[in-house]
């Protein structure tokens, strides 16, 4: 058997696999759409594939970006900003993302925010109090936290 020999799949095959593939973690549209691209089906087949999770409710956009916003916030400790960055990227709606980001307490998200600000200061070995500021800036930064709570924060620690 070669390696690149193309392997056909029925259309309920690919149900099923796709039903799978969404029960065991929430996913978007372009998710689905690029799993679907691996699969050597038809474009019909595949808009009826995407059209029957839809309707049995295994992908649900506002779902996925409410999961991800707030796995991403409490696991990853991510900000708002990149949090919408990565939904946007994914090409979920302003609505969604709109949605998605209430899902976060704002009590919750600025004791995060200082949670891990004094964390990262404290495991910050520079001596020089420039490069300790642009450290501590460059990852709440890259974390997607807001500039002005950055740079407050920066401040008030160094």
């Amino acid at each position: 058997m070669y390696k690149n020999s193309i392997k056909s799949i029925t259309v309920v095959e690919a149900t099923r696999k796709m039903e799978h593939y969404c029960a065991y973690q929430e996913r978007c549209h372009k998710d689905i759409e690029h799993k679907l691209r691996t699969m050597t089906l038809i474009p019909e087949a595949k808009e009826k594939i995407i059209l029957h999770l839809l309707e049995h409710n295994f992908l649900n956009e506002e779902r996925f970006a409410k999961s991800f916003a707030r796995g991403k916030f409490n696991i990853k400790k991510w900000g708002k900003q990149r949090i919408i960055r990565e939904l946007k990227f994914r090409e979920i709606s302003a609505y969604n993302i709109k949605t998605a980001l209430k899902e976060i307490s704002e009590i919750d998200y600025h004791n995060t925010f200082h949670e891990l600000a004094e964390k990262k200061y404290n495991t910050i070995i520079a001596l020089d109090k420039n490069k300790k500021r642009k450290k501590l800036a460059d990852f709440l930064l890259y974390r997607g936290w807001e500039t002005h709570l950055v740079y407050e924060k920066v401040n008030e620690l160094i």
